[in-house]
């Protein structure tokens, strides 16, 4: 299938290593350029080299907490890019911990990053996003159910859900879709660090792949390639959604 993604520009954060570096990954070698950003400037530099750098890609390191980051990286994008097709924005998961333990500066930290952070790239890249663009916020499948031990992912990531549908309200008669994702357990650098902090990283995997009805953890790539395709012209008419990537993990509807 011939995605559409020829001459277009994305601009994507948290994208240096994990699912948002394999969806960049998945769009250049598409054809479509990008940008990716993550906090630190060394991952940034080594994401791009990878992505063979320009005029595929290009980099820029950014805090989302930071308030004037958001117009920082659509001012770069669209200088780097030309144009700005979509972008997908992915914010690192916040502090784990239970309701009760969790202190209440962290909770304000994620916040800021997580849910401020989000909407101010948004309101940022709508501005110069034409018909035919899209907007894919990477969440979690804690927007369905609650994951034990990440208390604030729980209680934001289904907020920033709800968010993106009414985004995709206001920005449907201007042509601009909006989606979530829902990864499930990917193996991603994170997970493996959880894993090895449990003290028996063997076991923690088997319990967690015990659990997922395809009994086996996910794959970056193929995150990638299904965000890939949502932000694609191919998905024209799919916004408003959150699509899961879990392996079948989320037993809701």
């Amino acid at each position: 299938m011939d995605l559409g993604l020829g001459g277009r520009g994305y601009l994507l954060t948290g994208a240096s290593r994990g699912v948002g570096y394999a969806t960049a990954r998945a769009l250049v070698d598409d054809g479509a350029r990008v940008l990716v950003s993550s906090r630190s400037s060394e991952s940034v530099d080594a994401a791009v080299a990878s992505l063979g750098g320009a005029p595929a890609a290009f980099g820029l390191s950014a805090d989302l907490a930071s308030s004037g980051a958001a117009d920082e990286l659509v001012t770069t994008a669209t200088a780097e890019l030309g144009r700005v097709d979509g972008a997908l924005v992915s914010v690192g998961g916040p502090r784990p911990g239970s309701v009760l333990d969790t202190d209440e500066a962290d909770w304000r930290d994620a916040v800021d990053s997580v849910l401020l952070g989000t909407i101010r790239l948004v309101k940022a890249l709508v501005p110069v996003l034409g018909e035919g663009a899209a907007i894919g916020l990477v969440l979690s499948t804690s927007v369905r159910q609650p994951i034990g031990h990440l208390a604030i992912s729980n209680g934001l990531r289904p907020g920033l859900a709800m968010t993106a549908k009414a985004l995709a309200d206001e920005l449907g008669p201007r042509g601009i879709r909006v989606f979530g994702l829902l990864p499930g357990t990917i193996a991603t650098d994170r997970i493996t660090d959880i894993e090895a902090a449990s003290g028996e990283p063997a076991a923690m995997r088997a319990r967690t792949e015990a659990g997922i009805p395809l009994r086996r953890v996910g794959r970056p790539e193929e995150f990638g390639k299904v965000a890939a395709f949502a932000l694609s012209p191919a998905a024209s008419y799919l916004t408003g959604v959150m699509i899961p990537v879990d392996g079948g993990i989320t037993r809701s509807l």
